[in-house]
């Protein structure tokens, strides 16, 4: 039987223990996340921006408007919000989210053997989706409330399922130190495994290093 999901509250809840626990033992914390894993480290800033000094965002999702979209994606909520759920699940399928053949049959290859591969799992339950939907109108409508420290925000000009619109939509809306972004060509919304993928640990790490070199006063608060 397949896990129930949990409220995305909750998911929230799990994140803010972490950083009050990191934040004891360490001087500073960047969160990164990539796709649905961006959206959630973005809620999860914005919920307690004093707690983390950098975001990194990789193929956000705020917007399934990538060109591999099925055009009736507009209704996905009667799939995520009525009986009719129950009778759906999203199954992976090709291009898993890869450009690169040789990773893209790698990771077809997990999915028959194992169901869960480095691009995710074979089969979504409906459950799963809802919440990761609630997550998302979530951020939409808390996306002005707060200032949160630098971001990268890492993207390809290709992906299939969320178009690099979703990046002019968080610059217009969010408030914080710096955003930089970095648009990628030749791949698709995988970036961390695709063909840019030594690029995309690049600029992570040259981020987070930044983030690591500023000062920080007597009391272990970054400095402006």
């Amino acid at each position: 039987a397949s896990q129930r999901a949990q409220p995305f509250e909750s998911w929230l809840a799990d994140i803010a223990a972490a950083l009050a626990a990191l934040r004891q033992t360490h001087e500073r914390v960047v969160l990164i996340g990539l796709s649905s894993g961006a959206t959630l480290a973005l809620a999860a800033t914005l919920r307690q921006p004093a707690l983390v000094d950098g975001l990194v965002l990789m193929s956000l999702p705020l917007f399934t408007d990538g060109w591999a979209t099925p055009r009736h994606r507009f209704l996905l909520p009667l799939a995520l919000y009525t009986p009719l759920g129950r009778l759906w699940r999203y199954r992976e399928r090709p291009p898993y989210g890869v450009k690169d053949e040789r990773v893209r049959q790698w990771v077809a290859r997990q999915l028959r053997e194992r169901r869960l591969s480095a691009a995710g799992a074979a089969v979504l339950e409906v459950g799963h989706l809802r919440e990761n939907h609630r997550l998302t109108r979530h951020v939409k409508r808390h996306i002005g409330q707060a200032v949160c420290s630098p971001v990268l925000a890492l993207h390809a000009l290709e992906d299939e399922v969320a178009s690099p619109a979703n990046l002019d939509w968080l610059q217009r809306r969010l408030h914080c130190a710096s955003l930089r972004r970095v648009l990628l060509e030749d791949c698709y919304h995988m970036i961390s495994i695709d063909t840019q993928r030594q690029r995309v640990a690049r600029e992570t790490v040259e981020f987070v290093n930044a983030i690591a070199a500023r000062p920080v006063d007597a009391k272990g608060a970054r400095a402006a």
